[in-house]
C-alpha cells in the first residue's frame, strides 16, 4: 500500500516481535523500530542479532520486554506511524482490549497491520493433509491447535473489520496468506520458490482464493 510518501522514515511498533526478523528488516530499511516481546528465549535471540548489526541499525532498534496487552504502559498515545501485530491476537483471551491498546498508540494517518488465523477456513489445512476427522471438527470452530499443541484462537474477517472500525482504524485492505503452500513442501530457494511466492501473492489478493487462506493479513488505516 502506498499510504506513506516514498522514503519517509516511519516510527514502527512491532508487538510480539518474536526473534525480530521483521523488525530488523524494517530497521535496515531506515525506519525507527520498537519491538515488544515477553518470551525470554526470543528476547535473547533478538538482542544478540541486534548487537551484531552496525551502529546505524542498532541505533534505530529498541527492544522492550513486555506483554502485548501493555502498550499503554510503555508508550504515549499516537507514538507510532505503523503498528504491527502479526500473530498476537491468536494468544489473548480479549482481543478487543489488545486492539484498543494498539489503536491508542497509532498516530493520525497511521496503519495498523494484523495477521490472524482465518477462522472461516480452519477446515482447509487438515483437509489438504487428508486429515478428514480434523477437517470435520474444524467446521464452525474458532479455535485450533498450534505447532506446540496449545489451543489458540482464530478470527473472522468481518469480526476483525468491525473491531478495527471500533478503534477508528477501519479496514482499508486485506490479503490471504498461505493459500496453496499448506498442501505442499516449500522449496528452500530457487525458481520453484519464486514461482510459489508469485502464485501465493496473486492468490492472496484475488477472490475467491484469498478467502480460504490459512491466515489473513488485515490493514486498518487511521485518517
Amino acid at each position: 500500500m502506498a499510504r506513506f510518501p516514498l522514503g519517509k522514515r516511519l516510527r514502527v511498533l512491532d508487538v510480539g516481535m518474536g526473534r525480530g526478523a521483521q523488525a530488523l528488516r524494517l530497521a535496515r530499511g531506515g525506519h525507527e523500530v520498537t519491538g515488544v516481546e515477553q518470551d525470554a528465549d526470543a528476547l535473547a535471540a533478538v538482542r544478540a542479532v541486534v548487537a551484531a548489526e552496525p551502529e546505524g541499525i542498532r541505533s534505530r532498534m529498541r527492544v522492550v520486554e513486555g506483554d502485548a496487552r501493555d502498550t499503554g504502559v510503555h508508550f504515549l498515545p499516537g507514538s507510532f506511524d505503523v503498528v504491527l501485530c502479526h500473530g498476537g491476537l491468536m494468544h489473548v483471551d480479549e482481543p478487543d482490549a489488545l486492539l484498543a491498546g494498539l489503536g491508542r498508540v497509532l498516530a493520525p494517518g497511521g496503519l495498523l497491520s494484523l495477521v490472524v488465523r482465518n477462522a472461516d477456513a480452519l477446515a482447509m489445512r487438515p483437509g489438504l493433509r487428508a486429515d478428514w476427522a480434523g477437517a470435520l471438527a474444524a467446521f464452525g470452530s474458532d479455535t485450533y491447535r498450534d505447532e506446540s499443541g496449545a489451543e489458540v484462537r482464530a478470527h473472522r474477517l468481518d469480526a476483525v473489520g468491525q473491531s478495527l472500525a471500533g478503534i477508528a482504524a477501519p479496514l482499508v485492505a486485506w490479503y490471504g496468506v498461505r493459500v496453496f503452500s499448506e498442501a505442499t513442501d516449500i522449496p528452500a530457494a530457487g525458481p520453484d520458490l519464486e514461482a510459489l511466492l508469485s502464485a501465493e501473492t496473486r492468490a492472496g489478493r484475488t477472490d475467491p482464493y484469498r478467502r480460504v487462506a490459512t491466515m489473513l493479513h488485515l490493514c486498518g488505516g487511521r485518517d
